[in-house]
């Protein structure tokens, strides 16, 4: 199975993360694949994908606010759309993340889960699951 699934995504805030680890489950459970890896790619500019802890949801208000002060909104960025931040937020979370696959389920360590990062919303968003089968 190399074909390419597209997964909605409605986000509500400009900035968020969204746990999508039980939509890619979903995903694995469904493509009958036993062992391998599926990689997930976020095809826009200005959104990404990370895994991280998904037990606390204060983590994902903390990586959200490190960003935001990291990479403020205005601070006199040449792009005109107003939306340079986001840009510059999905280069440094990126645009991609691998998960190994085993016995038909994700590979992960204790409490981790995949995001979805919106930086420039609220938008419909997509994001793509490829699996690489072993």
């Amino acid at each position: 199975m190399n074909k390419i699934q597209r997964l909605n995504i409605r986000t509500d805030k400009r900035n968020q993360l969204i746990d999508i680890t039980e939509k890619v489950r979903a995903e694995v459970k469904g493509s009958g694949i036993s062992d391998g890896k599926v990689e997930i790619f976020v095809p826009h500019t200005t959104a990404a994908v990370t895994i991280n802890e998904n037990y606390d949801p204060t983590v994902q208000a903390d990586i959200l606010g490190f960003l935001a002060n990291l990479v403020p909104p205005n601070a006199g960025y040449q792009h005109t759309e107003g939306n340079s931040d986001a840009h510059i937020k999905s280069s440094l979370v990126g645009t991609s993340a691998t998960v190994f696959i085993a016995d038909g389920d994700l590979v992960f360590g204790t409490w981790q889960g995949i995001y979805f990062c919106e930086f420039d919303g609220p938008r419909n968003r997509q994001v793509l699951v490829k699996f690489h089968p072993d």
